[in-house]
C-alpha cells in the first residue's frame, strides 16, 4: 500500500539539540525523522511513513486514518 495516498501531517523545527531539522506526527507512533537542512528532512518524511506503514502491515498492527489536523495527547 505505502503512504503515498495518505495525508499525514506533520511539524518540522529546528533541534538545538541534535543540531538538525526534525519532522514528526502524532499521528504515527514513535515518527520522527531528520535532516541537515528542512528540505531534506522533508524530503525523509515520504522515505520514513512508507516505511512506518510497510512494517505495520507486516505486523498486522492497524494503521491510523490522517486526522486533517495535528493533534497531541
Amino acid at each position: 500500500m505505502g503512504c503515498k495516498n495518505l495525508k499525514n501531517n506533520y511539524v518540522v523545527h529546528w533541534s538545538i539539540e541534535y543540531n538538525a531539522f526534525i519532522a514528526e506526527t502524532s499521528e504515527l507512533a514513535g515518527f520522527m525523522v531528520d535532516g541537515e537542512t528542512y528540505i531534506e528532512a522533508v524530503q525523509n518524511v515520504q522515505i520514513a511513513m512508507d516505511g512506518w506503514i510497510e512494517t505495520a502491515q507486516v505486523m498486522e498492527r492497524a494503521i491510523p486514518a490522517a486526522r486533517g489536523k495535528l493533534v497531541y495527547a
